[in-house]
């Protein structure tokens, strides 16, 4: 099995900034850059970034981000940078540092923001995006539902703990998830410190980025960024449960863009964890067909 790799670099502003990257540097296809959610980090790439580097008939380069104030990189003394625009820019550092000038980008929620984003402004970067239950018009419920949990709440004390209450926040949305995936989802949200105290792997300030949006101060649609995305290859994947992208949404997106694919994972919400089988072969055809685009 490919080995895990750690790159460290330094953003502009002087922040240590991480990713992880596992699979071969000179492979034939086209690397990935993995972009997660919100509060998440590179860990919860590691079931499609193990099944894209093993494969055998086509192996494939996956580099994951963790942004500013997320996993192993230094959380920004100024809650004010934690921005969809600032966050672009350490993908950008991270990806120089790994040697990638063109990709497909995976982003997971706010990682789908930061990928269309980077679509419409570092063209010669993208090769293709996929965007895992996020779109340009966001349901207010799973805003709201973000918004109540994002920073609050005392620290778990034990990894029981952690687990019930992963399970209390999101059980409704992903009912079929096992014993070992909670555990598993409890150990990429928290980590232990030196004193063995359970501490998140977000900086809480995160908190702050969700200020002004309230029930009657939505985010505006950003159907021009998608429009900007008109000629790369794109697929949405999206929860069957999720309560953040809305079937209308992507049967909208898809009327604007009748070649995107689509895929639903079911008893999944926000947002899929892209470890099931299915999925993994749907995102490894998808980027076959990225190599195919004119991608080299």
């Amino acid at each position: 099995m490919p080995a895990l790799q750690h790159i460290f670099t330094t953003s502009a502003d002087g922040l240590r900034l991480h990713a992880s990257t596992i699979g071969p540097q000179d492979a034939a296809a086209l690397p990935v850059l993995a972009l997660p959610g919100l509060t998440r980090t590179t860990e919860d790439f590691d079931a499609v970034a193990q099944a894209l580097a093993t494969d055998p008939r086509q192996p494939r380069r996956l580099v994951a981000i963790d942004y500013r104030g997320r996993g192993q990189s230094d959380f920004d003394p100024d809650p004010a940078h934690y921005t969809v625009p600032i966050e672009a820019t350490d993908v950008l550092t991270l990806a120089a540092a790994a040697g990638v000038s063109r990709a497909i980008l995976l982003g997971t929620s706010r990682g789908g923001l930061i990928s269309m984003g980077l679509a419409a402004t570092q063209p010669d970067l993208v090769a293709g995006v996929i965007l895992n239950d996020v779109g340009p018009v966001l349901k207010m419920r799973g805003l709201m539902k973000i918004k109540g949990y994002l920073g609050v709440g005392a620290t778990p004390r034990t990894w029981r703990e952690a687990e019930d209450g992963m399970r209390r926040l999101f059980a409704n949305v992903f009912p079929a998830l096992t014993d070992a995936e909670w555990s598993a989802w409890a150990h990429r949200a928290f980590r232990e410190d030196s004193d063995g105290q359970l501490i998140r792997t977000h900086d809480v300030a995160l908190a702050r980025a969700f200020d002004a949006i309230t029930p009657d101060t939505p985010p505006p649609a950003l159907w021009e960024l998608f429009d900007s995305m008109a000629k790369l290859p794109l697929l949405s994947i999206r929860g069957a449960l999720s309560d953040l992208l809305s079937a209308a949404c992507v049967s909208e997106m898809q009327r604007r863009r009748p070649d995107m694919e689509t895929w639903d994972v079911p008893l999944q919400g926000h947002a899929p964890l892209l470890a099931d089988e299915p999925t993994i072969a749907r995102i490894k055809a998808f980027c076959k067909r990225c190599d195919g685009a004119g991608g080299f």
